[in-house]
């Protein structure tokens, strides 16, 4: 979801201003040792909640790699108006791009990830879900571990979770459900801080048309996704909360914690084997900053290593390690240390498409977004006063949706199920187009539609043994009859939103060829618009002990391997059919609760003797 003069007004705007972050270290030569319990290889969203809950024991040290730079004083990252513009093409983001997209006419784009402290929950638009019950329980049924079901981890809420009120101390009566939240947790989440023209109308429609009927609460906490509420975002006081800026703020003072940045993770190397497994648990990195692979650096850990890079960077890291599928492997003359042809495969993403409507004169926010001075002014504002339109979020309203029985006849349902929606609706008030620039001159209003519940597989593959060399990434959108299919009725369906009476003095028109009857041409205008919600998952996907399928067992170990794990987003098989920021934290915070059990129970190993009665 970008625009690129949005993103150029707000960033030649931006002032710089500092706040209270960890401390962290930025140059090897500063480590002051080579050896730590734990190693975890990226400092995102998973890997810092899981560095965090991991140090809550003195005992035990951790070092977290991270390949990208600090987030204190970084404006466009803290101010959560300014989040289009930390990604693409900054200093914030990986910079990828994927490679031509067959089911969108042969089309390329961006596919942005936060390079940065915080990850991706550092440039994402901090919109904050947990998915459904049955996608949970999918997940539980697919691993044959019931601990991965709804019932275990909604547990993970209590601690997770720190629900506030909203900055503006608007009457939230109606907005979301008290009951399901927790106010004791280590993130803050809020509701909307600044109101935006289009919210009642929004919520007027759900009113006037019973096709899209209000949710109090689309958390996904004990409650179905389906219909359009208000939504809840990763944000305190005006500010964005990542994982930075909450998991590895709570840890700042602990000793037993090191945080590395610059550090670009280049292999893991072997040490040896044991009951047929082939342990790695020592780590290479070259210093990012300098683009080449020399001088390297190595660190050991005594327990495990635990890639936390993300559905792209950590299928590469195994692939660079001699981890993955021997046809990809060999030609590039990497030794094949574990063949496991499933690294890399399996991607998913949420196809991602602007419909975009014009309406009266200045009744949206073009005009702000067009003029400098009311940019600064707005930055200013929030830098002195943490007030304003750029205290909030992007969008205050959304809504999930699935497709009528009828139309599902024609296919096998890929939904978790029947309360698991298959597409989104997300409304901005201002033109939202990460291919068409904003004209000159113009009012508009855009209902993205996403599709939730893609069953087009992708794939991440390296090119070649040079880790700065990006890997060839195709999340392969609408690359099925299905995905196509369902975004066609997420048109068809926003259509007859906007239809209703509380859009009748508002909207004016339409920008392209959505509004037409013609199947084929909605369908061509989705295949020329349609890039991505950069929600990749499941590249590294998650299987039963027993399966000889996936990449990861249920305790997040990986197959063939001893020593190591992976806990981000590409272990879950299926895509969250939501925003699965919220996801990844709980797979941290139970991957968290796996590592210390097994810590414990391989230190009682270690005693057994001793209590040997004679």
């Amino acid at each position: 979801m970008k625009s690129t003069a949005f993103q150029g007004k707000l960033l030649t705007s931006a002032l710089f201003v500092s706040c209270s972050l960890a401390l962290t270290l930025t140059n090897p030569s500063e480590l002051n040792a080579t050896s730590y319990d734990y190693i975890i290889v990226g400092a995102g969203t998973s890997g810092l909640a899981l560095a965090n809950r991991l140090t809550e024991d003195p005992a035990i040290s951790v070092l977290v790699l991270e390949a990208g730079i600090s987030d204190d004083n970084v404006v466009p990252v803290m101010a959560p108006f300014l989040g289009p513009t930390v990604t693409p093409n900054t200093p914030y983001d990986w910079n990828y791009t994927v490679i031509p997209q067959v089911g969108l006419d042969g089309r390329s784009f961006p596919y942005p990830r936060g390079r940065i402290l915080g990850g991706s929950s550092s440039a994402n638009y901090m919109i904050h879900q947990y998915g459904t019950n049955e996608n949970w329980d999918r997940m539980a049924k697919v691993t044959k571990d019931s601990g991965w079901s709804w019932n275990n981890m909604k547990k993970y809420i209590e601690r997770h979770e720190n629900f506030i009120e909203p900055l503006d101390g608007h009457n939230t009566t109606d907005q979301f459900i008290p009951s399901l939240h927790s106010y004791s947790g280590t993130l803050d989440i809020s509701l909307y801080v600044a109101t935006q023209d289009i919210d009642n109308r929004v919520i007027t429609t759900t009113q006037q048309l019973r096709e899209f009927p209000y949710n109090e609460d689309i958390s996904g906490i004990d409650n179905d996704l389906l219909g359009i509420g208000w939504a809840q975002s990763s944000m305190s006081k005006g500010v964005r909360a990542s994982s930075s800026t909450s998991y590895l703020a709570a840890a700042n003072s602990r000793p037993n914690l090191t945080v590395l940045i610059n550090a670009m993770v280049t292999k893991l190397l072997p040490t040896g084997a044991s009951g047929g497994l082939r342990s790695f648990r020592n780590v290479e990195f070259v210093d990012a900053r300098t683009a080449k692979v020399t001088p390297t650096f190595q660190v050991q850990a005594k327990k495990e290593v635990i890639l936390s890079a993300g559905s792209v960077g950590t299928p590469q890291i195994l692939q660079l390690s001699g981890i993955g599928a021997a046809e990809d492997l060999a030609p590039l003359g990497i030794p094949v240390l574990v063949e496991n042809p499933h690294v890399g495969r399996n991607l998913q993403d949420h196809p991602l498409l602007p419909n975009i409507f014009t309406v009266h004169e200045n009744t949206s926010m073009d005009h702000i977004l067009r003029d400098p001075i009311a940019v600064q002014a707005g930055i200013t504002e929030w830098a002195e006063s943490r007030s304003g339109f750029i205290t909030n979020n992007v969008i205050n309203n959304l809504g999930f949706q699935r497709l009528h029985p009828t139309v599902l006849e024609a296919f096998t349902d890929p939904s978790a199920g029947p309360h698991t929606p298959h597409f989104e609706i997300i409304f901005a008030n201002y033109w939202l187009d990460p291919v068409t620039p904003i004209p000159a001159t113009g009012s508009y209003f855009t209902i993205l539609t996403a599709v939730l519940t893609p069953t087009s597989r992708g794939t991440v593959k390296i090119r070649s043994t040079n880790p700065f060399d990006a890997p060839l990434i195709n999340p392969n959108m609408l690359g099925t009859a299905f995905d196509a299919h369902v975004m066609r009725e997420a048109i068809k369906a926003i259509k007859r939103f906007a239809s209703a009476p509380a859009w009748d003095d508002y909207i004016t028109g339409v920008v392209g060829k959505f509004w037409s009857h013609s199947d084929a041409t909605l369908d061509a205008h989705a295949r020329q618009h349609t890039t991505t919600v950069f929600h990749p998952t499941s590249s590294a996907s998650m299987t039963s002990h027993a399966s000889t399928e996936g990449v990861v067992n249920p305790d997040l170990t990986v197959k063939g391997t001893e020593g190591l794990r992976i806990v981000d987003l590409s272990v879950v098989p299926f895509i969250p059919s939501c925003h699965p920021q919220g996801t990844a934290y709980l797979v941290a915070e139970r991957a968290a609760d796996l590592l210390k059990l097994h810590h414990r129970m391989n230190y009682i190993d270690d005693l057994a003797p001793q209590f040997v009665i004679a």
